[in-house]
């Protein structure tokens, strides 16, 4: 059945961020990754309504959530604020979160430095370059992204990027329009999500590769983070940061259908891998809350 779209604005320190919501239960909040905004995941989220409340949003300085005045220079922790402040409004947490690529390195700040207000966090495929037991190749890759992009601009430092991370052009932001006729919620999506190139470019590449998510807090438990990894990201270097990442925390990947884009390529499969990544810490906390009371 398709959910009605709910779509609000929740003003925050120097910017107003858009949201919008579908379904009823747990809160779920997805954050894009990126360039990306909330109309990426509609896929997504439509599929997940039926079991929670769905809450996905464009991040400050991405689409409809703008600055109050200049573009400043993405801040991780500030995302990671800004995210606390929207469950926070919304007044049903702590919440399920799910954050993809740099909207996972965002989510992993925001467990750490706000854990109240998560139940627990899948991060899928953070960008964490600076986990990586050698981080010299990756990092100058960023650095040439960015440099391309001072110095021939938006289109070469995108096709750049998509050579280095063996992504494939399709309808969420990608390298280019989508060879299949688009709905209109779909061009939309494609039209705002491409107007983002530039201020992630300019002021988002090099904090979301260069953030070192805070692994000792995190491997307290509280809340508990489940690092997912694309099945198709095998032999890519995305693949080997979301290891690191794991490592780091003392844990195990959960692997989830396809690849970078798997959330929207093979939406089906992966709504129900992260349905049940979730339906299984709950079962768990569940499980200790008997125990405690045994």
């Amino acid at each position: 059945m398709h959910q009605e779209v709910q779509s609000s604005r929740l003003k925050v320190p120097g910017a107003t961020i858009y949201h919008e919501a579908r379904g009823e239960g747990p809160l779920l909040l997805i954050i894009p990754g990126g360039p990306q905004d909330a109309g990426v995941f509609a896929g997504l989220a439509q599929l997940l309504a039926d079991r929670y409340k769905v809450v996905a949003y464009d991040p400050r300085g991405n689409s409809r959530s703008a600055f109050d005045g200049e573009p400043t220079e993405l801040n991780v922790d500030m995302q990671a604020d800004d995210a606390a402040r929207l469950i926070e409004e919304l007044g049903a947490g702590p919440a399920h979160v799910f954050g993809t690529s740099g909207g996972a390195q965002i989510g992993l700040s925001l467990a750490a430095r706000h854990p109240e207000r998560v139940a627990v966090l899948v991060a899928h495929e953070p960008p964490a370059i600076n986990m990586l037991d050698d981080p010299s190749a990756e990092l100058a890759a960023a650095k040439e992204i960015h440099d391309v992009y001072r110095s021939q601009g938006v289109d070469a430092a995108m096709a750049r990027f998509f050579a280095i991370n063996g992504l494939e052009g399709g309808p969420g932001g990608e390298d280019g329009p989508p060879e299949f006729e688009p709905s209109p919620e779909d061009a939309e999506t494609f039209a705002r999500v491409s107007g983002n190139f530039d201020y992630w470019l300019a002021h988002g590449i090099m904090p979301l590769s260069l953030y070192r998510p805070d692994v000792e807090t995190l491997r307290k438990g509280r809340p508990r983070v489940i690092v997912g990894i694309g099945e198709q990201s095998e032999g890519q270097p995305i693949y080997d940061m979301g290891l690191a990442v794991a490592k780091g925390l003392g844990s195990e990947p959960q692997m989830f259908p396809g690849d970078h884009m798997g959330f929207e390529l093979h939406a089906e499969l992966f709504a129900e891998t992260l349905h049940q990544a979730f339906s299984a810490d709950d079962l768990k906390k569940n499980d200790a809350r008997r125990a405690g009371t045994a």
